[in-house]
C-alpha cells in the first residue's frame, strides 16, 4: 500500500539511526513513529510516505510496511484508502460516571459533533417500552439515531428513544449537540442516574461503513437505562471503536462479614 506524501520534510524528521542489532529494525522504527505521532504530530495528520521513511532511516518497504501496520493494528495510526495514513485520534476514556458523550469528549480536548441517521416518533418497541412504563403504551416516543464523532472522526453509534411523557417535542431542539443537555434545560430533567449493560459484538455491514472499521471488527455495545430521579427518561443502545473508546474503572474488594 502506498501511503501519501509526506506531511512533515524530512529534514525535519527525528533523527535517529536505525542499526543491525537484537532489536528487529522494524521494531526500531515503530518506535521512532510512535514518538513522531506523540511529539510533532497532531491526530489527523498525515504520516510521511513510504518512500521518505525508506531514505531517512535506510531501511527496506518491507521494513517500513511492517512499523506501520503494527501502529495501524494498535490503533495509533489509521489508513485513508487513496488517501494515506494518518495519525489516529486519542481513545476517549471513560470512567463510567454520568456524563453525556459530548461532555466526556469535552473534558478530554475533543470537539464532539453529530451526524443524524434517523428522527421521528414511533411507537417504542418491547424492551424499551418495559423500561418506559405501561402508562406511556399509547405515546410516540422521540427516536434518535446518531453517528457521534470526535474533531470529524466516527466513534460511536448511539441509537436512543426518549420518553413522550416527560421529554415532548425533543425534535425540535438542536438534537445534534448534547441531549442531556436539552432535557435538562428545557425540560428541568436533568439525567441523575442510570442502569448500563456492557458486552461486545461484532460489525455488520452497516455499522462497519459508518465506524470506518472492517466488518467483523469488535465493538463495545453499551445499553443504557436513564432517569431523572425516578423518571425514565431515556433507553439508549451505543457502538463504540474499541480502538477510540475505553472504559476505565476501580474496583474494590466487598468485606467478608
Amino acid at each position: 500500500m502506498v501511503t501519501g506524501s509526506s506531511a512533515t520534510p524530512s529534514a525535519e524528521l527525528p533523527v535517529r539511526s536505525i542499526t543491525d542489532g537484537p532489536t528487529p529494525k522494524h521494531a526500531q522504527l515503530r518506535a521512532i513513529l510512535e514518538d513522531m505521532c506523540t511529539t510533532d504530530l497532531n491526530p489527523g495528520d498525515l504520516l510521511p510516505g513510504e518512500r521518505v521513511l525508506e531514505e531517512t532511516y535506510g531501511v527496506s518497504r518491507i521494513t517500513v510496511r511492517r512499523a506501520i501496520g503494527d501502529l495501524v493494528a494498535t490503533g495509533r495510526l489509521r489508513r485513508a484508502r487513496g488517501k494515506g495514513t494518518f495519525v489516529a485520534p486519542n481513545p476517549l476514556v471513560s470512567r463510567l460516571h454520568l456524563a453525556s458523550f459530548s461532555s466526556e469528549m469535552a473534558a478530554q480536548g475533543v470537539t464532539a459533533s453529530s451526524k443524524i441517521l434517523l428522527s421521528g416518533r414511533a411507537p417504542a418497541p418491547a424492551e424499551v417500552a418495559e423500561f418506559f412504563g405501561p402508562d406511556t403504551d399509547n405515546l410516540l416516543h422521540t427516536h434518535l439515531r446518531r453517528l457521534r464523532l470526535g474533531d470529524g472522526e466516527p466513534y460511536s453509534i448511539d441509537d436512543g428513544w426518549y420518553n413522550a411523557a416527560h421529554v415532548p417535542d425533543l425534535l425540535e431542539n438542536d438534537v445534534y449537540n448534547s441531549v442531556y443537555s436539552i432535557v435538562e434545560m428545557s425540560y428541568h430533567l436533568p439525567i441523575t442516574e442510570a442502569d448500563q449493560v456492557v458486552t461486545a459484538v461484532s460489525a455488520d455491514e452497516r455499522q462497519a461503513s459508518l465506524l470506518d472499521v472492517p466488518v467483523g471488527t469488535a465493538l463495545l455495545h453499551i445499553v443504557r437505562f436513564s432517569r431523572s430521579g425516578s423518571l425514565p427518561i431515556e433507553w439508549c443502545s451505543s457502538l463504540y471503536r474499541t480502538d477510540r473508546y475505553h472504559l476505565n474503572t476501580r474496583v474494590t474488594r466487598a468485606l467478608d462479614r
